[in-house]
């Protein structure tokens, strides 16, 4: 499987748990609409506004300072400071979906 496959199947399997995976990952938040609107960890931030993620696709953005990602494995990368195939196994890991052939 190539990688980018292999990120579109694990990013369309976590999908449906990103309601409840975002959250935990970032608990310091709250819910508007379909996004999750918590304070960015990768700087000082004191109040949340500026940091969303939406909660149907993983797609995330930094207005502050204008980082932005297309998916969850983007988020993960980018909150902790990991490589995109690192960040992957990081999500299999804790979440036990695997992306795989089938």
């Amino acid at each position: 499987m190539t990688v980018n496959l292999r990120f579109k199947k694990l990013n369309e399997a976590i999908a449906p748990i990103l309601f409840t995976l975002i959250p935990q990952i970032l608990p310091q938040g709250k819910r508007r609409g379909a996004f999750w609107v918590p304070l960015n960890p990768t700087r000082l931030d004191k109040n949340i506004g500026s940091f969303m993620i939406n909660l149907n696709t993983g797609q995330w953005i930094d207005y502050a300072i204008g980082e932005s990602g297309s998916d969850v494995i983007s988020l993960i990368a980018y909150l902790y400071g990991l490589k995109q195939g690192e960040a992957a196994t990081y999500l299999e890991n804790i979440t036990g979906v695997i992306a795989n052939d089938n």
